[in-house]
């Protein structure tokens, strides 16, 4: 209710929010929880999540919509993800205001990920006239072996709390133009975004007579996870997390010989040289540790720097750790909202062609 969050009503959010669309209405029986802005600690709004009835119920509606999607032909499959392209980009700079409030991100992140996510739909919709297959020759005379790709069915959609948007945009755009249903499990972090891209979605499909069901989403914790895992309905089932989860997430869907798509968090490093350009290198530098917060699957975690330039790399990274502006990421002046970058940081030897640490 406090009137800086007003704007949230413009996304079809209210006070309290039903956290699970089945195809067929809004509804949840799980737990009511808050979603919490990171960047003042307060509540946004409260959302009821779902529970494993409710995502049972999803899915058995995405089944049922799956046979009337996968016979609409692919070129129709693609005007369907043109309009939800086209309804995105009117409302870019509201839904990643959003972004912004429940990630804690710089409001222009929260506007390049709703960005990647059209830029995701744009391609969807040229592929959906360019679906491949081949004609073989064949040893037979008077005989042809032809090649037709069919859509695999239900595929998961598991996405993390740093990119709430984008990640379920560039896999349910290429699903729905593959003739592919998708259910939707976001992070718990994140709901509201959850929420508000799935109302969008629903708009369009309805508009248009599309079983709704094409696109259901499951607010919920990691108990829906698990059972998305585990489901056999779920022919294809991509997460993305933390390493440490996806290995259990792969072995989990490999034991029912489903397949899986694992987009997970690394440990990337940058390797300097004695060659390197300093200016290059502190560019790149910022951008890998304060870009979105540091929350990128590619954030530098790592510098590993040759012992003749290690003082002046120290020296270079400590002036720009000072003149980062930590702050609200609604204010204009802040240049990032970090709490906290954690970076490790090594010299080297370099001794033939090898480098070592010391």
């Amino acid at each position: 209710n406090e009137p800086e969050y007003q704007w949230l009503k413009e996304l079809g959010l209210q006070e309290k929010n039903p956290g699970v669309y089945d195809g067929n209405k809004w509804c949840g029986s799980g737990s009511v929880i808050d979603s919490i802005s990171p960047i003042n600690g307060r509540p946004i709004a409260a959302i009821q999540e779902g529970n494993k009835d409710d995502y049972n119920n999803a899915v058995i509606n995405s089944m049922n919509a799956w046979k009337i999607w996968r016979e609409v032909p692919g070129p129709l499959r693609g005007n369907i993800v043109r309009e939800m392209n086209e309804e995105f980009r009117k409302n870019k700079n509201i839904l990643g205001k959003l972004i912004a409030l429940e990630v804690g991100k710089l409001q222009y992140e929260g506007f390049d990920e709703v960005d990647d996510y059209i830029k995701c739909c744009d391609l969807a919709v040229g592929l959906s006239r360019m679906i491949g297959g081949h004609i073989f020759p064949s040893e037979r005379p008077g005989h042809m072996l032809m090649e037709q790709w069919n859509p695999y069915g239900l595929v998961g959609i598991i996405t993390a709390f740093n990119y709430p948007a984008s990640v379920f945009g560039w896999n349910q755009s290429l699903s729905l133009v593959c003739g592919n249903c998708t259910v939707w499990k976001g992070a718990p972090s994140t709901p509201l975004t959850q929420i508000a891209v799935s109302k969008i979605i629903e708009r369009v499909l309805t508009s248009n007579s599309i079983p709704a069901g094409v696109c259901t989403s499951v607010c919920g914790g990691s108990d829906i996870g698990e059972s998305m895992c585990k489901d056999k309905r779920i022919n294809v089932l991509s997460f993305t997390g933390s390493t440490q989860v996806g290995r259990k997430v792969g072995v989990i869907v490999q034991e029912r010989f489903g397949k899986s798509i694992l987009e997970l968090g690394g440990n990337n490093a940058i390797l300097v040289d004695e060659t390197a350009d300093l200016d290059i290198l502190m560019n790149e530098l910022y951008n890998g540790l304060f870009v979105a917060n540091g929350q990128c699957c590619t954030s530098t975690r790592r510098l590993i720097v040759h012992d003749s330039l290690y003082d002046e790399v120290l020296r270079r990274l400590l002036k720009m750790y000072s003149k980062t502006k930590v702050g609200d990421p609604f204010d204009g002046n802040s240049s990032s909202n970090i709490i906290l970058v954690s970076l490790y940081i090594h010299y080297i030897c370099y001794i033939d062609i090898r480098y070592r640490y010391v």
